[in-house]
């Protein structure tokens, strides 16, 4: 008797530690749940804007890895990508109709001729798009040997590739012309400086946008507005965020 008395006293003194932190974790998951239940397609758009925001970043390290240890850097291995391009031999000539890269794995084209960023060489503007077709060869577009979306040769690096594989956007569709908001990486570079009124400009550049879509990322925290690039419209990386055109159908 005097026992269950104790025990009585003890429950009237309140809650045990245990016991409240079973009931905020049941209270924490009904919370998620609630929160998924609610609204799923934000969730979801979030969780793949965190995905392109990692991504981008994963790419830009690889490429700075790529600058820093090769004796002979390219950031085009096709020669007619970047700005400027700059060939095996170190020679640097002017590329007038350079390109944007796009992840898409397909025939992507552009309604009229974006105009460059501010830290391009001004004797070469974007005359067109990489849209790489990979019918057929699968994950050939996130190929590192420079034959991907991204034409840069990691595997050429003495102490190997850094990343296995260039990733692409977790949606990746593109309209029949592309459009400022489709869900494609795009990327764009230039090798060496200009010649000219070019001479001086940044060598060895490159640019990589993504298009956010979740409310968290694009409205209560605008990553796209605050990542130190000049396009509001795009979530920018690089070691150059004023390449790729600030605005248009790109």
């Amino acid at each position: 008797m005097n026992s269950l008395t104790k025990m009585n006293e003890k429950r009237e003194g309140g809650f045990t530690l245990l016991e409240l932190l079973i009931v905020i974790s049941i209270i924490a998951i009904l919370s998620i749940a609630l929160v998924f239940m609610l609204n799923p397609a934000e969730t979801l758009k979030k969780g793949r804007d965190a995905q392109r925001i990692s991504d981008l970043k994963t790419v830009k390290t690889a490429l700075g890895i790529m600058l820093t240890a090769s004796s002979t850097p390219s950031l085009d291995n096709f020669g007619a990508i970047c700005l400027t391009s700059t060939t095996p031999a170190g020679v640097t000539t002017p590329n007038t109709s350079a390109k944007i890269s796009y992840s898409y794995d397909g025939t992507v084209t552009v309604a009229g001729t974006p105009t460059a960023g501010a830290d391009a060489a001004p004797e070469a503007a974007f005359g067109g798009v990489a849209g790489w077709s990979r019918v057929g060869a699968s994950g050939a577009v996130s190929k590192v040997d420079g034959t991907g979306w991204i034409p840069v040769n990691l595997k050429a690096l003495t102490g190997g590739t850094p990343i296995s594989s260039f990733p692409v956007d977790p949606v990746n569709t593109v309209s029949s012309s592309i459009a400022a908001t489709n869900l494609v990486y795009r990327y764009a570079c230039q090798n060496g400086t200009g010649t000219g009124a070019g001479a001086g400009k940044p060598a060895y550049i490159f640019e990589i946008d993504a298009v956010l879509e979740s409310n968290a990322y694009t409205s209560e925290d605008n990553k796209m507005a605050k990542d130190g690039g000049d396009n509001t419209g795009m979530y920018e990386s690089g070691n150059s965020l004023n390449l790729l055109p600030i605005s248009g159908a790109f």
